[in-house]
């Protein structure tokens, strides 16, 4: 029999509790649009948001079955609470332009919660139009059409991936937040970005996967013996990207201090023995190599946005990073390649392209070939 493991117990560190009370008020009574509600982040921010009592929720995402299941939960718990608010399923893609313009233009979102993309690293390593199309073009237009609809502020879920990133996902990632700050400058909504560590229970992360390989009797397998990320939890994840869209004045990149990386390694270990096992014993723990895309550590700020944080954010544990300027046209300029190049799958074409755009990026592409 495998014990339950609170996941709290695999952070290494408090979790950090944010007042949301204090500052979710400009979510009440407000219409509220959350792209990508059908993911784990998206289900987790939806719960949340209901809290605060939205006149309307609108959950949009392309996977039918996570809106399903996330609607089914929301209305089993607000339905007979007296809660006078509205929650609105639409299935639909946010790089199909003239769709999104449409559900805009119905909705007219006053709050927009950006969380769709795709993050799984390896994936997007072999397939860079991907992560183009759905993680620059797709927000492009979330952003685009929040501004012309008018949206009060749009937050936009970004990744410690960006950063100097070694992958496709996190150089699209890096774009991503220079096309909402360039969107932002100049615009009555209020444009700000959040960047996440490894969120713990999210779809595809890797404590479900080592929960599953336990359950199985093992191994559990590892990346590299050395290799670190900085975690944070579902509820964690969620209240920082709401703390954010309050805090923020337009154009600023949150981060959440999440105390030291923790070495994925020491993890499995501890996973294994909360859940009554012996290491070595009962479940074997297997060194397998990085992946495509991934690096041993991640960072959650350049040196130069760590020297110039505009510090004080009005919480002890969210920090601002100075991001560098964005210049506009020539970004317009750039994006059109990029969209050019992933119509046409040129993968390496797309890869030259980021790297020209992201300087800091450095690709870990030898496993693919």
């Amino acid at each position: 029999r495998i014990r339950e493991v609170r996941i709290e117990d695999l952070l290494g560190r408090e979790p950090v509790d944010l007042n949301l009370e204090e500052i979710s008020g400009y979510l009440e009574g407000k219409r509220v649009m959350l792209t990508g509600g059908g993911g784990s982040i998206g289900g987790e921010l939806a719960r949340q948001i209901c809290r605060f009592g939205p006149k309307s929720l609108i959950l949009l995402d392309h996977s039918e079955n996570g809106l399903f299941h996330i609607n089914l939960e929301l209305e089993r718990k607000w339905s007979g609470a007296g809660v006078e608010m509205e929650i609105e399923l639409v299935v639909a893609d946010i790089r199909d332009r003239d769709k999104m313009d449409k559900i805009f233009k119905k909705y007219v979102p006053e709050v927009v919660f950006h969380a769709a993309a795709h993050k799984h690293v390896p994936m997007m390593e072999f397939h860079p139009d991907e992560a183009v199309m759905n993680n620059i073009i797709g927000t492009k237009n979330v952003a685009e059409l929040a501004g012309r609809y008018g949206a009060e502020r749009v937050v936009m879920i970004s990744t410690d991936k960006a950063i100097n990133p070694t992958s496709v996902m996190g150089a699209s990632k890096r774009v991503a937040e220079m096309v909402v700050k360039d969107i932002g400058s100049g615009n009555k909504t209020k444009f700000v970005a959040v960047r996440f560590g490894n969120v713990l229970e999210s779809n595809g992360s890797v404590v479900p996967m080592f929960k599953q390989q336990i359950a199985e009797g093992g191994p559990v397998t590892v990346t590299d013996r050395e290799v670190k990320r900085y975690f944070m939890t579902l509820p964690e994840a969620s209240q920082l990207v709401i703390q954010a869209g309050a805090l923020g004045k337009g154009g600023e990149v949150f981060v959440l201090d999440m105390g030291e990386p923790v070495r994925v390694l020491d993890m499995a270990e501890e996973l294994i023995r909360l859940s009554g096992l012996e290491v070595g014993e009962d479940i074997e723990i297997k060194i397998v190599g990085l992946r495509p895309g991934e690096k041993m550590f991640e960072e959650i700020m350049t040196e130069e946005e760590r020297s110039g944080v505009l510090g004080d954010s009005g919480h002890e544990k969210i920090f601002i990073a100075k991001v560098e300027e964005v210049e506009g046209e020539k970004l317009e300029k750039d994006i059109k390649e990029l969209e050019r190049l992933a119509k046409e799958m040129d993968a390496e074409g797309i890869v030259r392209k980021l790297q020209e755009m992201v300087p800091s990026y450095r690709p870990n592409r030898d496993m693919l070939k």
